[in-house]
């Protein structure tokens, strides 16, 4: 098997990286000298190619896509005239322009983006009945510090990676979508800079949303954070139930990054994308309506 990545433009795509160098032959792209020596230097023997037209020129088995967002929609459009299985790195797109060219793609059945995190072994067996849920709460604790001495700029970026509002919330967002369905709409956003003063975005925020069903829910967002953890509370007639999602011993397994490289590699297999492309739409869909919302106030 051939996997190709495309971009490395984040963190995500050297932990899948481990993962599949296990599986597959790597082939790789990535425009930026010093992150594709990173690359290399853990995977020595991943061809290396000079572009994303060479690299699915290769007739790669399928491909992580991970380029900052504003790059996403053409880059995704060459790999879907392919018609190889392409899992596009969160948040595929952080702003309404990006959003608007993504939902012109034709997209087909073998192409997934999501949070790790639905993958992870502590939420795979939670489920909801959206008749008994009053309210849902995701609380998503992710340091964002790293920004506020400029790294990946783009990232912290509102208009280009989302800020934390989007790259973090989709955690939050992704994982009530995934238990009450994508009928889901933005009732209200904001965003604070409490601590990291330099940041060109917020490191805390809160979002609230409502389901077709009456259902409301919110989405707390702390970029200010010793530790990394991820927490969801549903609340019921007859109480209320909380999972709790952290790294553990083995953050690859324990935040999800190995299912959802199992998953992946399913959909390479040749089943369907484990992850319905009408979730993903509503996911950004909000994030993007939060992201505006924050903005205008």
């Amino acid at each position: 098997m051939r996997i190709a990545i495309a971009g490395l433009a984040t963190s995500h795509p050297y932990t899948d990286a481990r993962t599949l160098a296990r599986h597959a032959e790597l082939v790789v792209w990535e425009p930026d000298p010093e992150r594709l020596r990173r690359f290399t230097d853990e995977h020595p023997d991943a061809k290396v190619t000079d572009g994303l037209d060479e690299l699915l020129a290769g007739r790669p088995d399928g491909v992580v896509l991970t380029v900052p967002n504003p790059d996403v929609p053409g880059a995704l459009g060459r790999v879907l005239e392919t018609g190889v299985p392409c899992f596009v790195n969160k948040p595929a797109v952080a702003s309404r322009t990006q959003l608007d060219a993504l939902r012109r793609l034709p997209v087909h059945e073998r192409v997934m983006s999501a949070s790790v995190l639905r993958f992870a072994p502590a939420f795979a067996e939670v489920r909801a009945d959206p008749r008994d849920v009053l309210s849902v709460r995701a609380t998503v604790r992710h340091d964002v510090g790293l920004w506020a001495d400029g790294y990946n700029a783009w990232q912290d970026t509102p208009g280009e990676g989302g800020g934390t509002m989007v790259t973090m919330g989709i955690h939050g967002v992704e994982l009530l979508v995934a238990l009450l369905g994508p009928e889901v709409r933005l009732v209200g956003a904001a965003g604070a800079r409490r601590h990291y003063r330099t940041l060109r975005s917020e490191d805390t925020a809160v979002l609230a949303l409502q389901w077709a069903n009456g259902t409301v829910g919110t989405v707390e967002i702390l970029g200010v954070s010793e530790d990394e953890a991820y927490t969801v509370t549903l609340h019921g007639r007859h109480g209320s139930e909380s999972v709790v999602i952290e790294s553990g011993a083995d953050p690859v397994q324990g935040l999800g990054y190995a299912g959802t490289i199992e998953a992946f590699l399913g959909m390479v297999g040749g089943g369907p994308s484990p992850v319905p492309w009408a979730h993903t739409l509503a996911i950004l869909e909000v994030l993007v309506s939060a992201r505006e919302r924050a903005a205008t106030g």
